[in-house]
This record gives C-alpha cells, sequence and structure tokens, in this order.
C-alpha cells in the first residue's frame, strides 16, 4: 500500500547532522528500494545489512536506519552520497516502531499469543469467537492472514515493515479485531514492538528452537518479551498456569502493573473443572467469576480444551461479554492442521494431522486422542533437517511412549541427509517401522487401521510442500491420508 511521504522526525527517527528528508517508503531488501526510501541495515548473523547501503544508495534511498557498526561498516559510500544517517544501539525496535508510524493504521483490537505449542489454535479460535460475536476479525500467523480478510504470510510472525503493512491493510479492509501469532524469534528481533496490543497470551513451555536460542533461559527470555515489553502496561495477559512457567509469567506481567486472567485445570480465574470425551468431540464444565458452564466442543483431543479456553479468556479480556463468548463454544471448528480429521475408512477408523513437530507436543496430541479411541493409535512421525538436532530420539521416545504403532519417515530433512535424520529418532523409537517416503508412510499406516483404531500423521499439519534440499515439493499430509483411504476402500475411479 502506498502513503503520501513522511518526515524522518515524524517517523520518530533523528539523523545525524540534523537531516531529515522526506520518506516514501521502508525497506529492509536493497533490491526494492526506490526513491526517499529509508533503508534498514540490520545486523544479521551472517552478514551485516550494512553491506548493502551501497545498493541502497544507488536505487535513491534518502536515508539510512543502522548501528554504530553498520555505520562505520559504510561510512564512506553514506558520506558521498549525503544520505540521512540514524544511527541506534537498538536498530530492530526502532525500525518497527518507525514502520508502526509509517504505516499507521492497526485493528482497534489486537491481541498477541505466545508459547512452544498452541499459538496458531489459540489465535485462530480467537478470532471464530469474535466473528461468531458479529466482529470483523482475523488471525495471523503460521497460515497466514485468515478470517474476514485473507492474505498470505511468509513467517509465522512477519519482519516489522511486512507486518505494520498487513495490518494497516487489514484496517482498511474493515477489520476491528486481529489476533497475532507471537514467534520467540519474532519477540527476540523486536519484530512485534510498535504493535498495540489489548492483551497477551502464554500457552506453555516446552523444548524447541534450542538451535537459534541455544539455551532454555534465552529461549524463555524471548516468550517473556510479549510481557516483559510488548503488552502495554493497560493491558491485561491471559496465562495458562498449569505451565510450571505460568507462574513466571504471570509475576513479569504483574510486575508492569497489567491484569492478568489466569487458566487452568487446577485453579485459575478460568478453571476447567470436567471434561467427557466421545468419538466425535467432548463436553466442558468450568468456572468463571463463582459461575459454572457446561459446553459441548465438537473437537477431538483434551488439550483442545486449555487452547479453547484460553481463547476465550483473552475475548474476555478485550471486553467480550462471558456469556455470549461461552455461548460460541459449540461452534469452533477444527483449524486447519492441528488435530484435523482428514479421512475415516470404511471400518470407522479415523486418520488426523497435525502440527506436532516437538516431543512434547507429539505425546501431548497422542495423549488427548487416546480417550476418543477405542483401538489401536498408530502415529507417523519425522524430524525436520538443519532444526535442533537434540529433540530427534526425543520425538521417537514420544511417540513410542504414547502410541501402539509407531511409523517413522522423513519430514523436512532440508539439507541434511534424510535417513541420518531417521535414524536420530529411532535411537528413541528402536522398535518403530523405518519408512523414508512419506507418500508409503501414511499408506502403510492407513493399511494398518482397524475397526475403532486412529493414525496420528504428526509433523507438517497445514504445510502443503516438502522442503528437500533447496527445493519445496508439493506435498500434502491430509490430502495424501483422503489419497490413501480412497485406494485402499476402493473409492477411486
Amino acid at each position: 500500500m502506498s502513503r503520501a511521504p513522511l518526515s524522518l522526525s515524524s517517523l520518530g527517527l533523528t539523523a545525524r547532522g540534523g537531516a531529515n528528508p522526506n520518506i516514501t517508503g521502508i525497506s529492509v531488501d536493497s533490491r526494492v528500494v526506490k526513491d526517499g526510501f529509508l533503508f534498514a541495515a540490520m545486523p544479521g548473523t551472517k552478514v551485516h545489512g550494512a553491506e548493502f547501503i551501497k545498493y541502497a544508495v544507488r536505487m535513491g534511498a534518502a536515508a539510512v536506519l543502522t548501528d554504530a557498526k553498520g555505520a562505520a561498516i559504510a561510512a564512506d559510500v553514506m558520506a558521498d552520497a549525503g544520505v540521512a544517517v540514524v544511527v541506534t544501539d537498538a536498530p530492530r525496535e526502532a525500525l518497527a516502531r518507525t514502520a508502526a508510524l509509517y504505516f499507521g493504521a492497526q485493528p482497534d483490537t489486537v491481541v498477541a499469543v505466545t508459547g512452544t505449542n498452541g499459538k496458531t489454535s489459540v489465535s485462530t479460535f480467537v478470532r471464530q469467537i469474535w466473528i461468531e460475536m458479529g466482529f470483523a476479525a482475523v488471525n495471523l500467523g503460521t497460515t497466514g492472514v485468515e478470517g474476514a480478510w485473507a492474505a498470505p504470510l511468509a513467517h509465522t510472525t512477519p519482519e516489522p515493515i511486512t507486518l505494520h503493512r498487513t495490518l494497516a491493510q487489514a484496517a482498511s479492509h474493515g477489520i476491528t479485531h486481529a489476533a497475532m501469532e507471537a514467534s520467540s524469534h519474532g519477540l527476540d528481533q523486536r519484530r512485534l514492538d510498535g504493535v498495540t496490543l489489548r492483551a497477551g497470551g502464554f500457552t506453555n513451555f516446552t523444548q524447541d528452537h534450542l538451535d537459534y536460542h541455544e539455551t532454555f533461559e534465552a529461549y524463555f527470555d524471548a516468550k517473556a518479551g510479549l510481557f516483559a515489553r510488548v503488552l502495554t502496561e493497560d493491558g491485561t495477559a491471559v496465562v495458562n498456569i498449569d505451565d510450571p512457567k505460568g507462574i513466571e509469567v504471570v509475576a513479569i506481567a504483574k510486575a508492569r502493573g497489567c491484569e492478568v486472567i489466569t487458566v487452568g485445570r487446577d485453579g485459575g480465574d478460568l478453571h476447567l473443572t470436567a471434561q467427557r470425551f466421545d468419538a466425535t468431540g467432548q463436553d466442558l464444565r468450568f468456572q468463571w467469576d463463582g459461575k459454572t458452564y457446561q459446553k459441548r466442543l465438537n473437537l477431538i483431543g483434551g488439550f483442545q480444551a486449555d487452547n479453547v479456553l484460553l481463547a476465550a479468556g483473552l475475548v474476555i479480556a478485550c471486553g467480550g461479554d462471558p456469556a455470549d463468548v461461552f455461548d460460541t463454544i459449540p461452534h469452533l471448528k477444527t483449524v486447519r492442521g492441528r488435530m484435523q480429521l482428514a479421512a475415516t475408512r470404511d471400518n470407522g477408523a479415523a486418520v488426523f494431522v497435525d502440527y506436532a513437530h516437538t516431543p512434547d507436543a507429539v505425546a501431548t496430541a497422542l495423549s488427548a486422542m487416546r480417550p476418543h479411541v477405542m483401538g489401536r493409535l498408530i502415529a507417523i512421525v519425522g524430524a525436520g533437517g538443519d532444526r535442533d538436532n537434540t529433540k530427534r530420539p526425543l520425538m521417537g521416545q514420544a511417540a513410542t511412549t504414547h502410541a501402539d504403532m509407531v511409523i517413522v519417515t522423513d519430514d523436512n530433512p532440508r539439507s541434511e541427509d534424510p535417513a541420518c535424520i531417521r535414524a536420530a529418532v529411532l535411537l528413541g523409537a528402536p522398535e518403530a517401522t523405518e519408512v523414508g517416503d512419506r507418500a508409503e508412510a501414511i499408506l502403510r499406516g492407513v493399511d494398518a487401521l482397524g475397526p475403532g483404531d486412529a493414525l496420528l500423521i504428526a509433523g507438517k499439519g497445514h504445510e502443503t510442500g516438502q522442503i528437500v534440499g533447496d527445493d519445496i515439493l508439493p506435498f500434502d499430509d491430509a490430502e495424501q491420508a483422503s489419497v490413501a483411504v480412497a485406494a485402499l476402500d476402493g473409492r477411486m475411479a
């Protein structure tokens, strides 16, 4: 979207020497810079963005935002070009706040959800509840922008320019309510700074992304940044206190003066007291503000109740009438790729697809399925390449512990040898069957289903491609499951 130029100072930036050019756009990619743009030269893991300042200048950049190192790298280039130079110790935060000011509009009510697992489900349920209540709402994250307005996204939490452009576009399309996923990467890199949040949600904290954060402490600190920094002081934190880290999150939010709503099974402001499972869903009994409610939830998996109640807490935190919020629960739909019923065999056995790609998520998904299944649980698992390799045997172990039969296959091997990844997973699942080809693994899993059995295909969820080397090959777990069922049950023409 285009807008009228804004002066550098009106974007909250002060350039060396007092230069104050009008800015016509913002970019972190020198190749798309145009006349009058602000080029943000950010520090990187391998290359500093300042290396590309010379190209941005050639494309017509009027100003550069960078840190002291970047200013030193390209000092001569910027001096010769006469561009305005903004130097800061926190360039990522400055970029996010600049993008917020440049694009301006955001939906009136925005919430963000962080945690290792459940972000997509919670943010999607928040959006569904708002729409049921009559609001124009979207959710942003792993599955793109969905709801009353749709758009693709490349990352769970986009970089600030894309994020604030998307929020402004949503507002221009009449969107009044938005629920976002806040990834640890996005929080660590200050991508959400500048978003005005009414509430922030915390789901849970388990092992993931140690390839990036290196330690559990750093990983948690990134997550906690949503409450320690991004959520406004007059906002509300909605926290799952069943998770051991939940109490720490509550303390962080209260220290900033934020209101807190706790959600849990063992207590909390919104307290789940009972669940009753059947083949198609569950009945929930819970308490809020001294009153008991019972609602039908037409979703498989006990953990879905935790996600739904956290979502309900977020909507209440934003002013939703509790009774109206709870009345929407029977209407909530499966989140794409999250415990999604992909196919059912003629003998009644069901095939589910889930994005579970951490040991805890696999264990949680399988444990949650067990009360709904009369027969055997079969699991298909793998692990991604170029990611935290310490969790690979734990993935196999989680599947073996909670399923009756396990097939280990390829996930997204990326640049690694798929056989080596499978071998690592098999260390935790020595009795599992190894089938490298994912389509064949799904076919075998479906073929093994008897009456009353269920199959969980874990790891890729909503994804429609498999990353092998530098290629993204078309692959959809739900589609493959449907094809396998049709072939084995003789439904194909």
